[in-house]
């Protein structure tokens, strides 16, 4: 099994605020992978990190072996990484349709001038582009839903249609930004299953963030969890839960006087 993704030895500052220290962790393919911790403990600061948003105070962010630790995210989406965010971040006053369109365009090869000029070779790619996005549509359930605008959806759906959209972009590794955030237990079960199907489906790895400990414990493979930036457990779902580090890192008891 190959490595999509490894760190090494991430630091992340803000002035005299050390929000991620010393993160070394693996992605190998076709994994779920889990990154949990209480509120605060750097998780979304290691996605920006992951994901170009934010460049490491030290250490290094390899993606295929290959250091990308200085790429844009642009660049890095352009390698294969997607991501969602804990807030969903939808056009809004675009359709569903659009939504996913727009992704569409990251692996347009024509230039502006051909698209402008209506050349042959970027009219096939606009056709192709319209077909990708019937067909991701049709993938993940939402080809009813494509004209309605992203805003009008219920959230669960929204939700579904930011992860279609990184889909879109045609990623090796996606990265989850706590997707169950906002859910009710019957939306949450349903999204764990669409995770796990768009794993197998579109041939992922994946790398989540979530609160949702039932969730995370039943679909993850592997788990790391961070308390103020420093990881202070790593494992299968089942030797973490049963960690007295974690326990007293959420519950603030260790498990013998819980």
């Amino acid at each position: 099994m190959s490595t999509i993704l490894h760190t090494d030895s991430l630091v992340m500052r803000f002035g005299g605020v050390t929000a991620v220290d010393d993160l070394s962790m693996r992605i190998d393919e076709g994994e779920i992978v889990g990154l949990i911790g209480p509120n605060g403990a750097g998780k979304t600061t290691a996605f920006n990190m992951l994901n170009g948003i934010c460049k490491p105070t030290q250490g290094k962010v390899f993606l295929f072996d290959k250091d990308v630790t200085a790429k844009r995210p642009d660049q890095i989406t352009l390698l294969g990484v997607a991501r969602t965010f804990q807030n969903i971040r939808l056009f809004s006053r675009m359709t569903v349709y659009e939504n996913v369109l727009i992704a569409n365009h990251l692996r347009v090869k024509s230039s502006i001038f051909e698209a402008l000029a209506g050349a042959r070779r970027y009219k096939r790619e606009e056709k192709e582009m319209h077909e990708k996005t019937r067909m991701m549509l049709e993938l993940v359930g939402l080809e009813n839903e494509a004209d309605r605008l992203a805003t009008n959806l219920p959230y669960g759906l929204q939700r579904k249609l930011e992860i279609a959209r990184a889909l879109a972009t045609e990623p090796k590794l996606l990265l989850l930004d706590e997707p169950a955030a906002g859910m009710n237990p019957q939306e949450t079960t349903a999204l764990s299953e669409f995770i796990k199907e768009i794993r197998d489906q579109f041939n992922l790895s994946i790398l989540l963030i979530e609160h949702h400990m039932r969730m995370v414990m039943s679909i993850t493979h592997r788990i790391y969890v961070l308390e103020f930036g420093k990881t202070i457990a790593e494992g299968l779902p089942i030797d973490v839960k049963n960690d007295p580090t974690v326990i007293q890192a959420y519950l603030g008891v260790s498990k013998t006087n819980a």
